[in-house]
C-alpha cells in the first residue's frame, strides 16, 4: 500500500491547522506556503476535508480554514479516509463492488491489512501529532556547546 500525495498533503494540512488551532481561521495561502504544497492542489484537498466535516471554512475578510473539532478528537484514520477514500480496496468495504468477492481469497488478505492500517491511524490524533511536532522542533533547536 502506498499513500498518495493527496493523503500525505491532507495530513500535513491538518497538522498545520492543528498547530494553529484556537486562533483565527488560517488562510489557505499560508498553509500552502508553510507546507510547500501547490495552492490549487491544496484547494481541492480542503474542499474534501470541509465536505467530510472535519474542517470548516469561513468566507470574508477574517475568513479561512479551521478544525471543526478539538485536535484531540480528530483521528488520522478520519483524515486519510476523507482524502483517500477506501484505503486498501473497494471490495473490502463494499463486497458488491466485485462479483468475485464471495470467493476471493485475496479479499480476506486486504481485510486484514485494512484492519491493521486503520488500527494504527485510529491510535493517532491531531493532538498527538502536534505534541510530536513540538518535540521535534524543541529537539532540533536545542543548542550544542563545544569545548
Amino acid at each position: 500500500m502506498k499513500l498518495s500525495t493527496r493523503g500525505r498533503y491532507g495530513a500535513r494540512a491538518m497538522l498545520d491547522l492543528a498547530l494553529n488551532s484556537g486562533r483565527r481561521p488560517v488562510l489557505l495561502k499560508d498553509i500552502a506556503k508553510r507546507q510547500n504544497i501547490s495552492l490549487r492542489y491544496l484547494e481541492n484537498i480542503m474542499t474534501v476535508l470541509v465536505a467530510s466535516g472535519i474542517v470548516k471554512s469561513t468566507r470574508g475578510k477574517r475568513g479561512g480554514f479551521e478544525l471543526a473539532r478539538n485536535p484531540g478528537k480528530i483521528r488520522m484514520s478520519e483524515v486519510i479516509r476523507a482524502v483517500e477514500g477506501p484505503l486498501i480496496a473497494d471490495c473490502v468495504e463494499n463486497a458488491s463492488s466485485c462479483r468475485r468477492s464471495a470467493l476471493c481469497v485475496t479479499r480476506e488478505v486486504w481485510k486484514k491489512m485494512q484492519v491493521a492500517v486503520i488500527g494504527v491511524l485510529d491510535s493517532i490524533t491531531l493532538k498527538d501529532m502536534v505534541k510530536a511536532h513540538n518535540k521535534k522542533v524543541e529537539k532540533s533547536s536545542a543548542k550544542m556547546y563545544y569545548i
